[in-house]
């Protein structure tokens, strides 16, 4: 069967006008600027976890923008994320604090070196640049007496000094994860770990027997957690006595816990300790034996053994420091806890060896960093800003020409290559 053909029919004649607009259609989409969709901008995060980190990316640009890093995932334990959207403006700031922060030490360092501060208040007068590093080893020939208190405490042990030196020894050689916190906790505070070891075995030998690993105090530590404690005088807080106006001039004006505790001490040895006030008359005690003691004397606590007080004024220095929350006296568990869980504990530790060497660089003009029997003295002793003023003026009369360490620092020198074998 023939089909007709169909007839050709000619195509229609192309409409410019349509073609040119639809061009211009296309270029206009393709030039068109696509919102970013890259892992940094939040407000693309879609779903959680995983699924919060998947992102389109577009082809051409970097991974994220120059300017800031990456946001991580908001399920992750990485506490880098808080400093990881940093704008333009956040950095400038950041730089511009540094700079301020270099400008001002720089224009501390060229105040004349011969402002004395006042004993027991840090100076801010950096004596770095004259400081004279004080030789090792011992100034004494011969160990100074030892206290009868720590013989008395040694005997009533049926032990002896040289068995509790050895057996603080042999517990720290056992406890290597011990030891690798104390070499970072004094990384943090810039501090060579020997003066750390010095400290704690000073402690073990005098005036306290060791447990047997620092694990047993942290469970010592648990057992005071139910023990109701106050530190208080007579029924008045030590927060509330503080108040009376004969302190007026320690709480004048914002101060470290340092300096402001150190103030609180020498008003009361000034207008307190043995004396009849109003009708009232107070204990011929020490400032921390009259209100940080309220379980029995000669209370310290912990790998340290540190007081109460001793805690609470390092305070600052290790909240700046380690990140750890400002303490009150109105808070005795949690100052208990400081003073007896190593995970803290040792953080004040390295706070008050910190303390003493810049107390002797800045006041005494003398470096006795390279000294940890010296620095030990000083843990033993307390109060370094004062006796580093004393020292200065005994120097500048020619009575004395080094710091000398007393028993306690006296065994950490002479015994100084066995500590150094723990490290």
């Amino acid at each position: 069967m023939n089909r007709r053909p169909t007839p050709f029919r000619s195509a229609p004649a192309p409409d410019k006008t349509s073609d040119l607009s639809r061009m211009k259609s296309i270029r206009s989409r393709l030039s068109r600027t696509r919102p970013s969709t890259c892992a940094a901008d939040p407000a693309h995060w879609r779903g959680d976890g995983r699924n919060a980190q998947r992102f389109v990316q577009p082809v051409g640009r970097p991974s994220f923008p120059t300017h800031r890093p990456p946001v991580y995932a908001r399920d992750e334990a990485d506490e880098r994320r808080l400093d990881a959207v940093m704008t333009r403006p956040t950095i400038f700031a950041r730089r511009a604090r540094a700079a301020l922060r270099a400008l001002a030490a720089t224009l501390l360092l060229a105040l004349p070196l011969d402002i004395a501060p006042l004993a027991g208040i840090p100076s801010f007068v950096s004596g770095a640049a004259a400081a004279s590093t004080v030789p090792s080893g011992n100034r004494n020939a011969r160990q100074p007496r030892i206290p009868f208190a720590s013989a008395r405490r040694t005997a009533a042990s049926n032990s002896a000094y040289d068995a509790k030196f050895d057996r603080i020894i042999g517990v720290l050689r056992r406890d290597s994860r011990l030891i690798r916190d104390i070499k970072r906790v004094a990384g943090l505070y810039g501090i060579d770990p020997v003066h750390m070891l010095g400290a704690i075995i000073g402690e073990h030998t005098y005036n306290y027997d060791s447990l047997d690993s620092a694990q047993s105090y942290y469970v010592k530590a648990l057992s005071y957690a139910g023990v109701r404690m106050e530190f208080s005088l007579g029924g008045e807080h030590v927060e509330d006595f503080v108040k009376r106006p004969q302190f007026s001039r320690c709480n004048n004006g914002r101060q470290d816990t340092n300096t402001l505790w150190n103030c609180y001490q020498r008003v009361w040895n000034a207008s307190f300790r043995g004396k009849r006030i109003d009708g009232d008359r107070f204990p011929d005690k020490t400032f921390n034996e009259a209100f940080f003691q309220p379980l029995f004397a000669g209370q310290s606590f912990g790998l340290g053994q540190l007081s109460p007080l001793t805690v609470l004024m390092m305070s600052d220095k290790v909240a700046r420091t380690s990140g750890f929350s400002k303490l009150s006296a109105r808070n005795e568990q949690e100052i208990y806890r400081a003073a007896m869980d190593p995970g803290k504990s040792l953080h004040y530790m390295a706070a008050i060896l910190r303390d003493a060497i810049d107390a002797y660089k800045s006041v005494g003009r003398v470096d006795i960093s390279k000294n940890p029997g010296l620095t030990a003295t000083l843990y033993n002793l307390g109060d370094p800003w004062a006796r580093a003023s004393d020292f200065r003026r005994r120097r500048a009369a020619g009575a004395q020409t080094w710091p000398a360490e007393n028993y306690y620092g006296w065994l950490v020198n002479d015994k100084l290559e066995v500590i150094k074998s723990l490290l």
